[in-house]
């Protein structure tokens, strides 16, 4: 039983006010039907008491004159074709003497005249006593418990001088037929009331029941600190529940702004305390990275060079150069003028990344569609390439691949970086380009994060998207814009 105290209000409240519904009709059409029986009663002693004063009237001067095929005629009358009652409702009409004989009946064979009606037995024999035992002032109603029939006795007397009874049965039969007969009729409008009730409480208790639930669906995550916002429109009225379903959306509106604001402040202190430490890490490289670029200015003034030993100063100076440009980011007085982008500098980076790529036994495939000079600097340029190929090479299995396509347009340069290997978990998809989040182990996080930030410098996007078993890395850079 306790169980379905248990169901959902879904189920619970359309169950109740069925049961309710049902219950309630039941009881109504219970007394309606007794209330029917008994006006038909009612009716049938009304009918009955009417026809018998008509009658023992009619029959007290046969009777006194001893005219008894007169008195056969009188109650033979409302068993003629013409007469108004039915005989289906009739069964018999008889007169009995003081002494209890029968004088006259409108079945003489079956109520001989003369004979005693205690004589005749069954419930006839029950009446004889009753009349016998109780003078009567009035029609009187006998229904015995095991008779089939119902009398009806009217006293005949005129004057004050009572010569008989008249007794008029009728058969308990018809009245049950009658009484089934409007019982079936009540059936059949309480089964159609009950078909077009029960559907509706249906549906609005499962209409009030659901705003329940989600509400309650909605307290439980909220416990756990994860509110579910719920859609207003679910109960757009404004009782009690509107009332505190309103109060539920404003609560879990300010708790999720307010989590949103919790996070945005941790993410700034974090943003700060990682700025903070990359600038004392900038003054401490600028100094010896001056002198190294020093160091390779002096060398190449000394003379000429082999050709492989000036690539690799080139590729050396570079290099530093790009460390310069990102250091000097860093520090808020420092005002390095950028270099344009150069074709020279994709290959660069493929000489760069190449070693980790062939150790790791990865190919790389390499589209670059650049003209010699372009509106970028080419130190964040060459900064975001590093850090998406060394992650693409870092998180691709041993045999695998990662592809560099870069094209530039009139307006903007695109980078894609994909390497074939698993896709991003969700948890680290919704924090990626944040510091400190990785994906990988071992790595710190930062790479993404500078990345990220040095897009954003240049006004560019970055995307990251996992499909046909790649992990693809989309940046796009707009030409013609100064870094912010």
């Amino acid at each position: 039983m306790m169980r379905l105290f248990d169901l959902s209000l879904r189920h619970k409240v359309p169950l109740w006010g069925s049961l309710l519904i049902v219950v309630s009709t039941l009881a109504v059409s219970t007394a309606l039907m007794f209330r029917a029986y008994d006006d038909l009663k009612q009716d049938l002693l009304a009918s009955s008491e009417g026809l018998g004063h008509t009658l023992a009237k009619t029959l007290f001067p046969a009777l006194l004159h001893d005219d008894l095929w007169r008195a056969f005629e009188i109650v033979r009358s409302p068993f003629h074709e013409d007469a108004t009652r039915s005989p289906r409702e009739v069964e018999a009409i008889f007169v009995v003497n003081p002494e209890m004989q029968i004088v006259v009946a409108s079945d003489p064979l079956r109520l001989p005249t003369l004979s005693a009606l205690a004589d005749i037995g069954g419930d006839r024999a029950q009446l004889a006593r009753a009349l016998a035992a109780s003078p009567l002032g009035g029609t009187r109603a006998f229904d015995f418990d095991d008779s089939p029939r119902i009398y009806f006795a009217t006293p005949i007397a005129e004057a004050g001088r009572q010569i008989g009874v008249l007794v008029i049965s009728h058969a308990k039969a018809g009245v049950r037929g009658r009484f089934l007969d409007l019982a079936a009729s009540g059936a059949l409008i309480g089964a159609l009331v009950l078909a077009v009730i029960l559907p509706i409480n249906w549906y609005w208790g499962r209409r009030m029941a659901q705003p329940l639930v989600a509400l309650a669906s909605g307290m439980d995550a909220l416990v756990h600190g994860q509110p579910s916002q719920l859609p207003r429109e679910m109960y757009a009225y404004h009782d009690e529940l509107g009332q505190l379903f309103d109060a539920y959306c404003d609560a879990a509106t300010a708790l999720h702004d307010k989590a949103l604001l919790e996070q945005e402040v941790l993410r700034s202190e974090r943003l700060a305390a990682v700025g903070r430490l990359a600038a004392g890490i900038a003054h401490e490289v600028n100094n010896p990275l001056g002198g190294m670029l020093m160091a390779l200015d002096n060398l190449k003034q000394r003379g000429p060079l082999y050709p492989a030993v000036a690539k690799t100063m080139a590729l050396l100076e570079r290099g530093l150069q790009q460390v310069a440009g990102t250091v000097g980011a860093l520090l808020v007085e420092a005002r390095v003028a950028p270099r344009p982008l150069a074709s020279h500098d994709f290959d660069d980076v493929h000489t760069l990344v190449e070693p980790q790529a062939t150790a790791r036994q990865l190919a790389l495939h390499w589209h670059v569609e650049v003209p010699d000079s372009v509106e970028l600097p080419a130190g964040f340029v060459r900064q975001i390439l590093i850090n998406l190929l060394l992650n693409a090479i870092q998180a691709s299995e041993p045999g695998g691949r990662v592809r560099l396509h870069a094209v530039a347009a009139a307006n903007d340069l695109r980078l894609v970086v994909a390497n074939a290997g698993a896709p991003l978990p969700d948890a680290v998809r919704e924090h990626l380009f944040e510091p400190f989040v990785s994906g990988r182990v071992g790595g710190h996080g930062l790479g993404l994060w500078v990345t990220y930030q040095t897009v954003i410098q240049l006004g560019g996007r970055i995307a990251a998207d996992c499909g046909e078993g790649e992990v693809v890395f989309t940046v796009t850079l707009p030409l013609k814009k100064e870094p912010a």
